[in-house]
């Protein structure tokens, strides 16, 4: 019970912390660009943007665990200001993509794991990003040309949360070739380091389930952006 109620505080400390309604960011604050997945709860999404966090993600497609109404999304994206919002897919095709980003205003970006989807979304004027696991990338390494071509970012995963001396050696070098948002394998430990890699677009973390309404454990993400906040 003590326990409870020290996370409770804790939280309340933060709620403290966070921008008020329409509060103005300034431009950068983060050592690198981060992109927070499926973004369920006012919660995060309020966390995140006084964390300077620079694209919050929402899942549209109706029957994923995450997925997000046009009504929820605006009840969370009207607290909050100076943040891009992504539309992540994952077997929607690009007509059905289209449809759906009619109910949901104000979404700058659109994320699916179907590289042919995105390449027709291109006249929507979005940014893209491709998501692509870790496990299937010599699929991908032939694409690098079309991924240019059309600026479509590349956003990494893995089904292994772990990232090993091969991996970082492959993603340093990939960073040079496309604009590339690493996934996987970020920890407080190693995040600022891996901010620093040269070429590397940005930073990609999931977003988490309250605990109870207005009630989020944020230790492991709040960790990850204090270490990447930029000093004073």
């Amino acid at each position: 019970m003590q326990e409870a109620k020290q996370k409770e505080n804790t939280w309340g400390e933060l709620q403290a912390s966070l921008p008020s309604h329409f509060q103005t960011r300034t431009d950068m604050a983060l050592k690198t660009k981060v992109k927070i997945n499926r973004i369920t709860n006012l919660t995060d999404a309020r966390y995140c943007s006084g964390m300077y966090v620079d694209v919050l993600g929402f899942s549209l497609e109706e029957g994923n665990p995450h997925y997000i109404s046009p009504s929820q999304f605006q009840e969370i994206t009207g607290w909050i200001s100076g943040t891009d919002y992504a539309a992540e897919f994952t077997d929607s095709d690009a007509y059905t993509i289209e449809r759906k980003l009619e109910d949901y205003p104000g979404i700058n970006w659109v994320e699916s794991s179907d590289l042919d989807t995105l390449i027709q979304l291109k006249n929507l004027g979005k940014e893209l990003i491709y998501r692509v696991s870790m496990e299937g990338i010599e699929s991908i390494l032939p694409k690098i040309e079309v991924l240019n071509q059309h600026q479509i970012t590349l956003h990494l995963t893995s089904t292994e949360n772990i990232l090993t001396i091969d991996n970082q050696i492959f993603i340093k070098e990939l960073a040079n070739k496309v604009s590339l948002y690493l996934g996987f394998g970020i920890n407080p430990e190693n995040a600022s380091s891996l901010a620093e890699i040269p070429g590397l677009a940005g930073l990609a973390l999931d977003g988490g389930d309250e605990i109870k309404p207005g009630l989020r454990d944020f230790d492991q993400l709040g960790s990850i952006l204090e270490n990447l906040e930029l000093a004073d």
